[in-house]
This record gives structure tokens, C-alpha cells and sequence, in this order.
């Protein structure tokens, strides 16, 4: 197997399948999603972490983890069949490499951080609070004060694992997903009810939507993408209805799932512009290590720049090169695969 065979897919989540059997529009789907997660982060050290502008980037996180669970069901179970051992054990060890990649990349920058549940944790002084925060709820960095970073891949390493042992029962009943998802919307019905919240969970959701939408027959999708005026006018209410009013969790789901399938249809339309296409679906096979590049780029931009008095010049200039800087890691990390046989393994040991 080539060094390219094994490309990071499925959002932040797992790998999607060997290049001659990949959908190129999927890869797009999540590279476009990686480029947009540029702009978030831009904005959030740049600019401040308030303001209109995030009421229309409320999709993104939400999408993500959306199309994980899309091409679980769309691409895998389609290759490996539902309640395949080996595509359960798969996703089990991809979900809990994720979460363990969350705690090491945390340890990693808990020196630089004010706040941290780790820093917490190594003083003795963590409180069940912060954990449950963290791992249980996903509230950190919101209404709380931030205490842990690269979160996304918390909910996404739960929604593999859970499809891990979902899979296995849909050998014995086929609609297990849904059911799930049912249970998992009643579960975010009661919370609201007692005005507790939970974005794990409702990660977690729209993950399981994901899943169920993804055995949507690929015919269908391509009438979905034939009739692209209708999602375009679905996508101007949606506009219209988060400009409003409160970008409630209800309004983000049916959010998540028509970005992402709009972005997926810009994707099917525009494939004559290969240049493009070639730079973005580079980006969407390495979408996991690029979410964590473009972080870390952008927090090294940050600490340097935040130095300067440049106004809109330099805040133009510094979204320029952390986006730049982003597509040239992503590049320089696949030339380094296919050169490198060390490279390549230690990729495929903390991404694939």
C-alpha cells in the first residue's frame, strides 16, 4: 500500500478510502471546511472573540462532525458492510486516538495557557467541575472560561467509538442508528427542558444524523445536487432565520447539514477549476492534521504580531499567510510521506 493510501478522511475523524476509490467532492466538503476553521481562528485571535460575524460560522463545528458520520455510513458501511469487526474495531481505535490526541496536545501547550484542566490536574487542584466540563458536557470555552483547547476532537472521538458499538448491532437490527439519534434528540429535549445543556451531546447529535442521512442512496444526492436552486434557497431562509433570531441548537443542526451539503454541490460544479480543486482536496485528506496546523500557525502569528500596530493591513496580511502558512504545512506534510518511510509511520500512528 502507497503512502497516499491512506489519507485522513472524514473530517477530523477516519480515513475515507484509498485515493482511487475517493470522492473527490467529499475531500472538497472537508477542505473547504478546514479553510473556514482558518477564518474561525483568525478570528479569534485577531479580531476578539465576540461579534455578529460568529452567528454565521455557528455551522462549523456542527459540520464536521456532521460529515464524520455521513461517510461512515455513506463510504464505509457501504465497503466493509454493516457489522463488520474490522470496521468496528476501527472506528473504536481511530475515536479513542482522538481523544488521546486531545489530552496530549493540551499537555503540550498547557506551559503557554493561563487556565487548563491539565495544569489543574498536575497541581492537584482539578475540580470534577472542570472534568465534567471538558469530557462530559463540552462547555469549555463558551459561556466558561476556557481550560482546554482543540475540543472538536472530543465528541468526534465519542461518536466513533459509539459507532463502533452501534455497528455491531445493526447485524441485528438495521435501524439502530436511528433509533440512536431519536434517543439522542430526546436527551437534548429533556436538557433544554431543565435548562441544562450539553455540546457534547449535541455534537454527538448531529454526528448520529449524520450517520442516518449517509444512507441516503447516492443517486439521491446527486437529484439533491441537480436541484442546487433549492438548497440555495433553503440556505437563504436558514441565513434569514440565524439573522433573526437566536441561533438555537436546532437551527445550527438543520445549519450543519445544508452548508455542508451545499459546500459538497460548489464542489461537484466547480470541478473544472483544478488547480483549486487539487489545493483544497489536499487540504480535505489531511483535514485532521491541518485543523491542528492551521491552530498552532495562527497562535505562533499571534505571539509575534500582536507586537505590531499595522491596522486592516496587517490584519489582512496575517489571515494571507496563516492560511498560506496552512496549505504549506498540509503540502509539505504529504511530499514528506512519500518521501519518508519514518514520516509516514509516524503519521499514520497519531492520524490514521
Amino acid at each position: 500500500m502507497t503512502t497516499q493510501s491512506i489519507a485522513v478522511g472524514d473530517a477530523l475523524g477516519v480515513e475515507q478510502a484509498a485515493p482511487s476509490q475517493r470522492i473527490p467532492a467529499f475531500d472538497f466538503t472537508k477542505g473547504a471546511l478546514v479553510l473556514f476553521m482558518v477564518l474561525f481562528h483568525w478570528l479569534n485571535y485577531f479580531y476578539g472573540v465576540y461579534g455578529e460575524i460568529y452567528t454565521y460560522l455557528r455551522f462549523l463545528t456542527p459540520s464536521f462532525i456532521f460529515i464524520t458520520g455521513f461517510l461512515i455510513s455513506h463510504v464505509h458501511f457501504a465497503k466493509y458492510g454493516t457489522g463488520s469487526v474490522r470496521l468496528s474495531k476501527r472506528l473504536f481505535v481511530r475515536g479513542l486516538k482522538l481523544v488521546l490526541l486531545f489530552i496530549a496536545l493540551n499537555l503540550l501547550i498547557s506551559p503557554l495557557q493561563h487556565s487548563s484542566f491539565l495544569l489543574d490536574l498536575s497541581s492537584k487542584q482539578v475540580t470534577l467541575t472542570n472534568l465534567y466540563a471538558v469530557f462530559l458536557a463540552g462547555t469549555s470555552g463558551t459561556e466558561t472560561p476556557k481550560i482546554a483547547s482543540f475540543t472538536i476532537l472530543v465528541p468526534i472521538g465519542y461518536l466513533l467509538m459509539l459507532s463502533s458499538v452501534l455497528s455491531n448491532a445493526c447485524k441485528s437490527f438495521r435501524y439502530v442508528f436511528h433509533v440512536a439519534c431519536i434517543l439522542a434528540l430526546l436527551g437534548m429535549v429533556v436538557l433544554d427542558f431543565h435548562q441544562m445543556e450539553s455540546s457534547n451531546l449535541e455534537l454527538i447529535t448531529v454526528g448520529l444524523a449524520g450517520v442516518v442521512l449517509g444512507y441516503c442512496p447516492k443517486r439521491r444526492i446527486e437529484q439533491l445536487v441537480d436541484r442546487s436552486w433549492l438548497l440555495v434557497l433553503a440556505y437563504c431562509a436558514y441565513l434569514a432565520a440565524i439573522t433573526m433570531w437566536k441561533v438555537s441548537y436546532y437551527i445550527q443542526m438543520a445549519g450543519a447539514c445544508l452548508t455542508t451539503v451545499l459546500i459538497y454541490t460548489i464542489g461537484v460544479r466547480t470541478a473544472w477549476m483544478t488547480r483549486l480543486h487539487s489545493e483544497i482536496d489536499l487540504l480535505g485528506r489531511y483535514s485532521l492534521f491541518g485543523y491542528i496546523a492551521q491552530i498552532a500557525i495562527l497562535q505562533g502569528l499571534s505571539l509575534v504580531l500582536r507586537r505590531f500596530h499595522g491596522g486592516l493591513l496587517l490584519l489582512a496580511g496575517s489571515f494571507v499567510l496563516g492560511l498560506a502558512l496552512t496549505l504549506i504545512a498540509v503540502e509539505a506534510m504529504d511530499r514528506g510521506r512519500s518521501r519518508s518511510k519514518a514520516i509516514d509511520t509516524a503519521y499514520k500512528a497519531v492520524f490514521a
